[in-house]
């Protein structure tokens, strides 16, 4: 019962450099850039798929994040009629910086695990999201 709220205190203790202050970024912003960072350009669809959230959602928040200068679209190079999002270059630096230092964590935490263990780690982290956001009654998680 303690891990959690120390866990979020310290992840809060990471502000967001100077160049995205002004941004007013939202944890579902956070995700979607960490997404582009680590995982290099996407489209909607498969930004959705993997944040679990529906792809309308997904392009109010490119949208939105396009208007600021920190995403970009361009079509695929191999289906024009698909747009690829991606972060502008100005600002991948800053985004790298901010979110290098969880992602270096969670891999020393997640490293030494096996596939499967890693796996059962996830597993019980969204099974204990779902059970918390029933027992609040905010509807299903994802």
């Amino acid at each position: 019962m303690l891990v959690f709220p120390r866990l979020v205190g310290r992840i809060k203790k990471l502000p967001p450099p100077a160049a995205l202050r002004s941004l007013e970024l939202t944890p579902r912003h956070l995700s979607l850039l960490s997404m582009l960072l680590l995982d290099g350009p996407l489209t909607v669809s498969e930004l959705a798929e993997r944040l679990h959230v529906a792809p309308t959602t997904v392009s109010l928040l490119v949208s939105e994040l396009s208007g600021k200068e920190v995403l970009h679209r361009r079509a695929d190079p191999e289906d024009r009629r698909r747009r690829i999002v991606d972060l502008h270059d100005d600002v991948r630096p800053a985004v790298s910086r901010w979110l290098a230092p969880g992602a270096r964590a969670w891999r020393e935490a997640l490293g030494p695990l096996t596939p499967a263990e890693r796996r059962l780690v996830v597993d019980t982290l969204l099974a204990y999201e779902a059970a918390v956001t029933r027992t609040i009654g905010e509807g299903p998680g994802p």
